[in-house]
């Protein structure tokens, strides 16, 4: 199986999915990560729990810190070291799924 490419700083920049993105690390081995906020423990919880069906179902699985409120994403394809499509994918997929998580979790 070919690995995936890993992506320059300006391919990175362009892709990330909002302004709530941030590149981390030196180049190689980037990564990109996003806190987000919610209202209470019960939905960031709910973020969670869908952010992993996500992750699970596209065989990438992000690096997740959950503190109360506040759940710290950071992606990278540890396979290539640093920052390649799947990441910016998934980037893409944990904000659709923030705005989710309020619903399920009935905030």
């Amino acid at each position: 199986m070919e690995g995936m490419a890993l992506l320059n700083d300006e391919e990175i920049r362009s892709g990330l999915p909002s302004d709530g993105w941030e590149v981390a690390g030196p180049s190689p081995g980037q990564e990109i990560r996003r806190t987000f906020e919610f209202d209470s423990f019960p939905i960031a919880i709910a973020f969670v729990n869908l952010l992993a069906d996500a992750a699970e179902a596209a065989n990438h699985h992000p690096d997740i810190d959950i503190r109360y409120n506040r759940v710290l994403v950071a992606l990278s394809t540890h396979s290539e070291g640093g920052v390649t499509e799947k990441d910016l994918s998934l980037a893409g997929e944990a904000d659709k799924l923030a705005g989710a998580a309020g619903e399920q979790a009935g905030g």
